[in-house]
């Protein structure tokens, strides 16, 4: 449970405090891998709301995801197409409804402790 907090809070404050940059060629291939991240971050966190979380189904989610959407805007990038907006509405979708759907499993739990 801690593991991610603190991989979180190291990643924050790595990111903080070097001063890095990523080059603007680069820019759509960085915004579409930490788009399908965090998908399937979110993914994760409704599967384990839900109770069927899978250690491998979440990683090889997560790596696959991120590899695809990055490799579609590469060739998109190769053919001179916009193919990183298609998955940029894909994953933007997915990303609402999982946060859709955590608000109202957290939402219901709430409630029942309350009554």
């Amino acid at each position: 449970m801690w593991l991610p907090l603190i991989g979180l809070i190291v990643g924050l404050a790595v990111g903080f405090l070097l001063d890095w940059r990523v080059p603007q060629e680069y820019s759509s291939y960085l915004s579409i891998a930490l788009l399908a991240g965090l998908d399937t971050i979110f993914g994760g966190i409704r599967s384990f709301l839900e109770r069927t979380f899978n250690v491998r189904i979440f990683l090889s989610g997560f790596f696959f995801n991120t590899l695809f959407a990055a490799g579609l805007a590469f060739i998109g990038g190769f053919l001179g197409i916009d193919l990183y907006l298609a998955a940029i509405v894909a994953f933007g979708v997915r990303l609402f409804n999982n946060l859709a759907v955590i608000r109202r499993i957290v939402l219901s739990r709430w409630i029942n402790q309350q009554d």
